[in-house]
């Protein structure tokens, strides 16, 4: 309940800034008494389709933070804890980043990265993952989430998911400008009509559909780099191909959906999907080099 919350919370309030941002911009009126401003509604969907995922990126460590229940390790309170620190320190200083908070939240098993830059970002674990793992397969999904960091991951979903919102909202403005001013021919009434409120609602939701399938299949390829890229860290790809394997046979924890993308395992689905099969990355890891 509460991580619905505030997921809802969130997305009203960054509605509203960008309405206001694009207000101020006068972006907001690209319907006018000549027609359709192409330029104004470009500077629109820019608004609405960039503004939302970079805030998105922005907040996205706290917001990890508070709705998966993170803990981070400030002290040590252990030796387990210390050696995930001490883990996290040697890899992140193999792929040349900056040392990333680390941190623990309970759950299924399952791992996350998140962060707007390389050198401030956030690995964290739970405790499912911890007390089903051994530690080679702990420190390869750990290295698999220091992959993301170091390939930029974070920032490069941030833009891809822009880039698709962008395409949607000037898409179905365009085409729903197009539509109402076919079924309002030598209708003299200015503004846009029922044609074009329908039409653009409906095209957001079919286009949102399409775009989340290609954000998908980004996403997916990018975990085959970030498995590639734990087995580099760590100087062979068994234990990567033995953490992969072993979170086969486990019940994924279930993360936020803001987090969903960036964890070491995901849901089910196949266009939808943000992770491959389990049995693709392991043979993906097989194939590659030694």
């Amino acid at each position: 309940m509460k991580r619905i919350l505030l997921f809802v919370l969130t997305n009203i309030l960054v509605v509203t800034v960008l309405g206001i941002v694009a207000s101020l911009l006068g972006v907001n009126r690209y319907l006018t008494a000549n027609g359709l401003n192409l330029g104004a509604l470009l500077g629109y969907a820019l608004v609405m389709g960039f503004g939302g995922a970079i805030i998105s990126l922005l907040i996205s460590k706290p917001m990890a933070k508070w709705t998966s229940g993170v803990r981070i390790i400030e002290q040590p309170q252990n030796v387990d804890e210390a050696w995930i620190v001490e883990t996290v320190r040697k890899l992140s200083e193999k792929a040349g980043i900056g040392m990333p908070e680390v941190g623990i939240f309970e759950g299924d098993p399952n791992a996350f990265a998140t962060g707007a830059f390389k050198n401030s970002a956030l690995v964290a674990v739970s405790t499912g993952l911890l007390q089903g793992m051994t530690k080679d397969e702990i420190e390869a999904v750990i290295g698999h989430e220091v992959a993301h960091i170091a390939n930029g991951d974070m920032v490069t979903m941030t833009l891809i998911q822009g880039v698709m919102n962008t395409f949607v909202v000037f898409l179905s403005r365009v085409i729903g400008y197009a539509v109402d001013s076919f079924l309002r021919k030598g209708d003299d009434r200015s503004g846009p009509g029922i044609g074009y409120m329908i039409t653009t609602i409906v095209l957001d939701i079919i286009l949102g559909f399409a775009a989340a399938i290609v954000v998908a299949w980004f996403s997916r390829q990018r975990e085959f780099r970030a498995d590639a890229g734990a087995a580099q860290l760590l100087g062979r790809k068994q234990p990567m191909i033995n953490a992969l394997a072993r979170l086969g046979g486990m019940a994924p924890g279930e993360l936020p959906k803001s987090m969903a993308a960036m964890g070491i395992a995901g849901g089910i689905g196949q266009l939808f999907s943000t992770h491959p099969p389990i049995e693709e990355r392991i043979a993906a890891l097989q194939a590659g080099p030694q």
